[in-house]
């Protein structure tokens, strides 16, 4: 007990050092250029303390239970080899945790004149088709670089023939299904999947099933939007913080937080019975292991419906009164440098980063150090934040910059060593979660609100740059190795990390 105390001290004092610097900018704007109402300001306070808390009892529990139980089923589905299983649970899977994950809720509100119900089930059912396709990518040896080339110019293609207003929300829509709740368990069972293989790919493909997964949701919308043509766009206004007095706050937080709770609760749910279905079929973990998953997941559970509660009753409303009062100053492309910054902390909140950086490092036995990868990613998500605001400011169609951004992506595959390729692809939809959804994106409707932009068109798609911009950064970093390694004497050994290898460039 005490040790698992130690552990979870550690984990929040992690996640303290993450949502710090986040809080420090946001409240030196309000004393300074951008002041937001007191019940606002107190509101992002007690939800930045429910985010440390949160985020720090979610990474424990994916340690200890989402993690393992993926790694787990994994492994036996591919040990059976039987195609027909594979492909089954794989599908079935993928369609459960993805329908039931809470951000696509809040994204079928936003895609106009979609049944709800419509676009649920078809991101859920395209979520299900591109795992089957990661699944069936490891367990034939396929070339990761040459599926992503393949799906993304078929993106391209269908984007030519859908109408305006479902380009930014379709792109958005690959970085919101892939959460919190899904990303360790669908990255874990790549790890065991892989875990099978005994040869020297193995453990480049391990990584790539987000990178996948993401593609189904941007495709299911696509096809949606030339479904449905949209008569009037809409989207779902922030509400404004109403608070009288420190219990009338405190009261908001509490009555939000029974939501939270059976929101993940519904997400958390299919996971664990299709555990323990396959458990009892064909599993053969001792029961001390059992109990440990279980504490595991009720971590996971109470951390993430906290961490939700902070993002979305604190962090929401404060996004967008600052986003607002910045797009109305007369100086107002100071936004821009703003949110750079902004972008620059923000990924380091992202509770599934820590779970990517933490299995990086542990797959590739340390020789790609988590503080180079966050540190890689952060300025992938500084810049693309950048850029997400400039179009707010300027109007300017997403496809100019996400047209160029995949495609040299997509170039550098052909370049870089391909476990930077499946964990670069794959960072796109870890870094774009809830704190990007519950706090960039408000930020950027409330200047879109302010300069009188269009929100559907100009706002949305914040999600789709920070998806976009990890990409190349982690490339990037992987050319920098593979150009640096190529310099080196035969009679030189390879370094033991990639930091080094960095380092003296």
């Amino acid at each position: 007990m005490s040790f698992t105390r130690t552990i979870l001290k550690s984990k929040i004092v992690e996640s303290l050092t993450s949502v710090l610097p986040v809080t420090g900018i946001v409240l030196l704007l309000c004393f300074t250029i951008a002041p937001i109402p007191t019940d606002a300001m107190l509101a992002f306070l007690f939800g930045a303390v429910l985010l440390v808390v949160g985020m720090g009892l979610f990474t424990l529990g994916a340690d200890t239970a989402m993690t393992p139980i993926g790694e787990y089923v994994g492994a036996g589905m591919t040990r059976s080899r039987r195609l027909w299983f594979i492909v089954g649970v794989a599908f079935f899977v993928g369609v459960m945790i993805t329908v039931s994950e809470p951000d696509l809720q809040v994204l079928a509100e936003q895609v106009p004149n979609v049944p709800n119900m419509t676009l649920i089930l078809a991101v859920g059912i395209g979520v299900g088709l591109f795992l089957v396709i990661a699944m069936l990518r490891i367990f034939f040896r396929v070339k990761l670089s040459y599926l992503l080339v393949g799906f993304y110019l078929l993106i391209f293609g269908i984007s030519a023939f859908v109408p305006a207003d479902f380009l930014a929300v379709s792109f958005d829509a690959g970085g919101v299904t892939t959460g919190p709740m899904t990303v360790p368990f669908i990255m874990a069972l790549g790890v065991g999947v892989a875990a099978i293989r005994s040869d020297k790919q193995a453990e480049d493909d391990s990584f790539g099933l987000v990178s996948l997964c993401s593609i189904g949701p941007i495709l299911a919308v696509l096809i949606l939007g030339l479904i449905y043509r949209p008569s009037e766009s809409a989207y779902s206004p922030v509400e404004a913080i109403e608070a009288g007095d420190s219990r009338a706050l405190i009261r908001l937080f509490a009555e939000a937080l029974p939501h939270y709770l059976w929101e993940v609760f519904i997400s958390l749910a299919p996971i664990v019975l299709f555990f323990l279905i396959y458990q009892f079929f064909a599993g053969k973990l001792p029961r001390k292991q059992l109990f440990k998953m279980g504490i595991g997941v009720g971590y996971t559970y109470l951390g993430l419906a906290l961490f939700l509660t902070g993002v979305n009753v604190g962090f929401m409303p404060a996004g967008h009164y600052l986003g607002k009062l910045l797009g109305e100053l007369d100086y107002k492309f100071i936004i821009i440098p703003i949110g750079i910054v902004i972008g620059y902390f923000i990924v380091k909140a992202e509770p599934a980063v820590h779970v990517l950086t933490e299995q990086v490092n542990n797959i590739t036995a340390g020789s790609i150090p988590p503080t180079l990868l966050m540190q890689t990613l952060s300025i992938g998500v500084a810049i693309s934040v950048g850029l997400a605001l400039t179009r707010v400011l300027t109007g300017i169609s997403i496809m100019w910059y996400l047209i160029p951004g995949y495609a040299i992506a997509l170039i550098l595959s052909f370049f870089v060593p391909p476990i930077f390729t499946a964990i670069a692809f794959d960072s796109g939809g870890v870094a774009s979660g809830p704190m990007t959804a519950t706090f960039l994106l408000p930020f950027a409707m409330g200047a879109c609100e302010a300069v009188g932009g269009n929100i559907i068109t100009d706002a949305f798609g914040v999600v789709a740059m920070v998806a976009m911009t990890p990409l190349i950064a982690i490339q990037m970093l992987g050319l920098l190795w593979r150009i640096k390694s190529a310099r080196k004497p035969e009679s030189v050994s390879a370094p033991d990390t990639v930091e080094d290898d960095i380092i003296e460039l």
